[in-house]
Order: C-alpha cells, then sequence, then structure tokens
C-alpha cells in the first residue's frame, strides 16, 4: 500500500505565494509520475502539473509562468511552489502519483492524497 501525504495549504492574498508537499510512504514500490490535481467548488477535478521521475514537466495553461514542481526523487517527494496567485487559483489540492507496487506480481497503482484547500482572497 502506498500512501500520500499532502500539506502545505492555507490561506493567501492574491499575489502571494504558497508551497505545497506531497510524501509518498509505504514499501515495495517505484513511483513514475507526480503530480497536482485541483478542484474547485462546483467544478470538475484538473490537471495542474506533472513531473516524471527524470524530470519532464507539464503545466496547465492557466498556472505556466506561475507554478513549479520541484521532486525529490530520493524522499519520493514533490512539491508545488504557487507564486502571483489569484482567486481563481482557489480549490483543493490533490497530490497524485502513477505507482508500480514492486512484489510478486508486479501491479501498477494510481494513488491519491487526501487534499489540501488552498484559498486566495481579493
Amino acid at each position: 500500500q502506498v500512501q500520500l501525504v499532502e500539506s502545505g495549504g492555507g490561506l493567501v492574498q492574491a499575489g502571494g505565494s504558497l508551497r505545497l508537499s506531497c510524501a509518498a510512504s509505504g514499501s515495495s514500490f517505484i513511483i513514475n509520475v507526480m503530480g497536482w490535481y485541483r478542484q474547485a467548488p462546483g467544478k470538475q477535478r484538473e490537471l495542474v502539473a506533472t513531473i516524471t521521475s527524470g524530470g519532464s514537466t507539464n503545466y496547465a495553461d492557466s498556472v505556466k509562468g506561475r507554478f513549479t514542481i520541484p521532486r525529490d526523487n530520493a524522499k519520493n517527494t514533490v512539491y508545488l511552489q504557487m507564486n502571483s496567485l489569484k482567486p481563481e487559483d482557489t480549490a483543493v489540492y490533490y497530490c497524485n502519483a502513477a505507482v508500480v507496487v514492486t512484489t510478486t506480481p508486479l501491479r501498477a497503482l494510481n494513488a491519491w492524497g487526501q487534499g489540501t484547500l488552498v484559498t486566495v482572497s481579493s
């Protein structure tokens, strides 16, 4: 079993910054892609950013130039550095990981964190 634990959400004024963290724990696993998604009230969950184990990144157009997604493979941890925050960034942010459990037989998991609320005031 792999668990993702997020931290770092909170209330911030527009133009401010926040950094989210997501740490994966468990045993006998390898993580390929890690990412962040968000869900605003009344809206569907949407991709924010992803990063592969090799460091390739992908960002939603709405956050390009403002957010970055560093990753520490040794710690199985991914971050979301959010700068120049806007009220429309207000949402619950979820960490996601594409995991391969390396016990026999191998199996793939799509793991989700519990979510952390980010509120940006105008």
